[in-house]
């Protein structure tokens, strides 16, 4: 009756201030009730600084909390247990700003305490937030959060809920939480609390039902989660998650939540077309965040592959696709551009470690013969290495690994994959009366290095090596011919329909890439009756090609005409035409075979040596000496193979 209790605002607050390493003050009235085995005590005009750094991040920043009033009770019969419950907490009209630098320097951490340490809050009986206001800005994930909370409880038909609602934006986009659960008046530390929980944050979506194992320590809980929403990516602003770039997606599992690890166990459910299974983990407490994960398909539609490096999905009828990934799609078709320009965001790459294995039992890609994919992916102080890379055909596998070094201020990309047991009939499926119009082996490699910040700007900067050899086959006869324009024989062999096949004894097409331009160094095909050669360019920047082919006759003929082919025009629509101006007299075989096989027996062990020794194109050196050709037994060893 005769103390006054703001006689002790002043020394709380200087307490305070010394324990947060901030300025703390009460500048309202102070009322306490002492008397009693759960005790009250109600502040008034409570106010918390920021930290000295704060300002230099953001002059703006004001006070990091103002609070018309807070009210609590305790009980002190369970403390002496150990267990704190609070009867009753109330936060009149709190206005919190939280702020995080770009070094996760954090202003609610307070001494040594780490930022990210799981929140453990007491047992609260009755809580209140009345007219929060909350602006959270990471400046290290790049995430902005301004909006209102509120806390209450609600009745309803089963003796009420309680009620935890957020509303506001989340870097500019719509934001809205709420968080429910039973009544807490008889919340106990030892009795796991039940949940149920909404959130909305843009199109992404996120619904819980779980469990608090110990109230309210949030480092332990378990739930039932399904997230959906337009592209995986997005989930960064609310987890800090380095995810890809995904069509719209739906998935859900079991989450676990021990202290630093979050489990997502039994992972199920659909990213664009494709389905997704497998089970995934996330450590936090680290320098960067850790996540590890084994997923699978049983089939993968192959155009949401290209959503990886920033390309638009398939948009056509029955396909997965956001409304912005639509709108890219028109984009890329109106400017017949193939290669994708979206911007490789370095700075998360470089905040996040991963390791992650994928494998797809089958593949739908309805242009390629393509039957499964697997790739294990190692994401570690902001490199990404993709080893193996491997794709597996009907006959044949692409095999190689990827590494993008996003380190420094431009990302590196260096590509080595390699072709080894194709078929050149299912990658050029051109029919003629129900056969393959060409067909044989082919094998290929590409060796490459880029610098750039998207797949297309890598590309415009590329330099390496691309080889393509077809060391046996056949084709009909009738195309041989028209890979010069052979009107005698071509022509007629077409109009009659004739199915008369011709060996394709090797064919090589070597590039030499410089700056983004692939320019030909060999481009030498020899058929049963026309050897063709070709020189040419393919520009990655501008995506345009432009090809010249001559052919010549192995055989003589009585009347003929060759003209050179080409072909020109950008990736997408190249156009095939004649070049009447120059015709092709008879000669040179000889020579053109010696051209071929020095680039064959240079070439194949470059592309693999398992293959080379079977290759037909070793015969060509007895055939260029019959035809006078000056051509050495030593050219076709593995000892001036590429490196």
């Amino acid at each position: 009756m005769i103390f006054d209790w703001n006689w002790l605002r002043g020394p709380i607050g200087r307490y305070a201030s010394a324990q947060m390493q901030r300025e703390v003050a009460i500048t309202g009235d102070l009322r306490v009730h002492p008397w009693s085995f759960s005790p009250k005590a109600e502040a008034y005009g409570v106010r918390i600084g920021q930290p000295a750094w704060a300002a230099k991040v953001d002059p703006e920043a004001g006070q990091m909390a103002q609070v018309q009033r807070i009210a609590l009770q305790i009980k002190i019969l369970p403390l002496l247990r150990g267990d704190v419950i609070l009867p009753f907490l109330a936060l009149d009209k709190p206005d919190v700003r939280l702020l995080r630098d770009k070094d996760g320097k954090a202003n609610w951490t307070f001494g040594a305490r780490k930022s990210d340490k799981p929140l453990k809050l007491p047992a609260v009986q009755r809580f209140v937030i009345n007219e929060g206001k909350l602006r959270f800005d990471d400046r290290q994930r790049g995430t902005l959060f301004v909006g209102s909370v509120n806390a209450q409880e609600r009745a309803g038909d089963r003796g009420g809920r309680f009620v935890l609602e957020g509303n506001g934006t989340l870097n500019r986009s719509a934001f809205v939480a709420e968080i429910s659960g039973g009544p807490l008046l008889n919340i106990s530390p030892s009795r796991p609390y039940p949940f149920d929980a909404q959130v909305r944050a843009g199109a992404t979506r996120i619904v819980a039902h779980g469990q608090i194992t110990r109230p309210f320590d949030l480092g332990r809980f378990e739930t039932d989660l399904t997230v959906s929403g337009a592209d995986l990516n997005r989930l960064h602003d609310l987890t800090g998650l380095t995810l890809p770039n995904t069509p719209p997606y739906r998935v859900s599992g079991r989450m676990v939540r021990k202290g630093p690890r979050y489990d997502f166990q039994k992972l199920t459910g659909q990213i664009g077309d494709s389905d997704i299974a497998g089970d995934l983990f996330v450590l936090t407490g680290r320098e960067r965040p850790y996540l590890e994960a084994e997923l699978r398909s049983k089939r993968l539609d192959f155009d949401d592959l290209g959503s990886l490096v920033g390309a638009a999905p398939a948009t056509g009828r029955g396909e997965t696709a956001s409304a912005g990934q639509k709108v890219e799609a028109a984009q890329r078709d109106a400017t017949q551009r193939l290669l994708p320009d979206a911007t490789l965001q370095v700075e998360r790459v470089r905040a996040m470690d991963a390791k992650v294995s994928y494998r797809a039992d089958a593949v739908n890609a309805p242009n390629l013969p393509l039957r499964k994919v697997s790739v294990d992916a190692l994401l570690e102080n902001g490199v990404l290495t993709l080893d193996p890379l491997a794709f597996t055909f009907s006959h044949g596998d692409l095999r190689g690994k990827v590494r993008l070094d996003a380190r420094p201020a431009v990302p590196r990309t260096d590509l080595d994959v390699r072709l080894t047991n194709g078929r050149i009939e299912e990658f050029i499926p051109i029919q003629s009366d129900g056969k393959p119009a060409i067909s044989g082996s082919v094998m290929a490699r590409a060796k490459l290095t880029g610098v750039g910040a998207s797949v297309h700007r890598a590309a415009s900067t590329a330099s390496g090596e691309v080889t393509l050899v077809a060391p046996r086959g056949q084709m009909r006869q009738a195309f041989a011919e028209l890979l010069g324009v052979n009107a005698s024989k071509g022509l007629i062999l077409l109009l009659s329909k004739s199915d008369k096949e011709t060996p394709v004894r090797c064919a090589v097409a070597d590039f030499s890439v410089k700056n983004g331009v692939m320019t030909t160094n060999h481009l030498v095909a020899d058929t049963g009756v026309v050897l063709a050669r070709g020189r040419g360019t393919i520009n990655l920047q501008t995506e345009r090609m432009d090809f010249r082919i001559e052919g010549d006759s192995k055989k003589p003929r009585l009347v003929r005409l060759f003209i050179p082919i080409t072909i020109r025009g950008p990736f997408l629509a190249p156009k095939i035409g004649l070049d009447p101006s120059k015709a092709v007299g008879q000669g040179g075989v000889a020579a053109a075979l010696a051209s071929l096989v020095n680039p064959a027996a240079l070439l194949l062990p470059f592309l693999t040596a398992g293959e080379a020794k079977d290759a037909d194109c070793a015969s060509l050196v007895s055939d260029a000496r019959q035809q006078g050709a000056p051509v050495k037994v030593s050219q076709t060893t593995p000892a001036k193979a590429k490196k």
